[in-house]
């Protein structure tokens, strides 16, 4: 018995569907928020939810690791950003291709609308009101206020739905492999391995084998 609790907490305990993926990046634009802050709030959504980025990761993204302009596009991530490196066998960074003209997570468009016009220049791709780059917490009191407009609540391991205040920046890096093995089809863990970057096989088939049953 112990051992079944000690995994059940490993696995994912909450997730989006895409349909609620597009309620929170509808919310975005929602009269509710500051007109300049929209499209930013928008753009952090569609980023995590293509990437799977952790929102340590997210925070620290600079303008200059975008690649939009490429074929295909892609986020190059530097190796000292990222949770599990740097160590002796880090690349200097990972290249993560983003998610051209998808209806669901229109990552470059996104992106490339947000800083057309974003009302604050800078390295950081996330800035704050108060600060150049966002933190952590504001990242996440985003997510949670956007879920709370849109009343979007969370799919969870006990098979009922969560409350809006449940969905975090992580929950989306747990819809990337909801999306990947079940919206679109041919991928295995391994790809999602690859996608989320965990350091093994092991912690994927940990975060999301029950995704499997569902």
């Amino acid at each position: 018995m112990a051992v079944e609790n000690r995994d059940s907490h490993t696995r994912a305990p909450a997730w989006l569907k895409p349909r609620q993926v597009r309620d929170l990046r509808t919310a975005a634009q929602a009269d509710e928020f500051l007109p300049y802050l929209r499209d930013r709030n928008e753009a952090i959504v569609a980023t995590l939810y293509d990437t799977g980025l952790r929102v340590g990761e997210l925070v620290q993204l600079d303008v200059e690791y975008l690649h939009l302009d490429d074929d295909p596009a892609y986020l190059a991530i530097p190796a000292h950003i990222q949770k599990d490196y740097p160590t002796e066998r880090s690349p200097q960074y990972e290249e993560m291709n983003l998610a051209v003209d998808d209806s669901t997570y229109d990552t470059v468009s996104r992106l490339r609308s947000y800083l057309n016009n974003r009302w604050k220049d800078g390295a950081a791709l996330f800035p704050s009101r108060q600060a150049d780059r966002m933190t952590t917490e504001s990242v996440r009191r985003v997510v949670r206020s956007l879920a709370e407009h849109a009343d979007v609540r969370p799919q969870t391991i006990e098979g009922d739905r969560g409350d809006p205040t449940d969905v975090t920046p992580h929950t989306l890096r747990h819809s990337v492999a909801y999306r990947m093995l079940h919206e679109e089809g041919d991928y295995t863990l391994y790809d999602v391995r690859n996608r989320l970057r965990h350091a093994t096989i092991k912690t994927t088939e940990e975060r999301y084998d029950h995704f499997d049953r569902i």
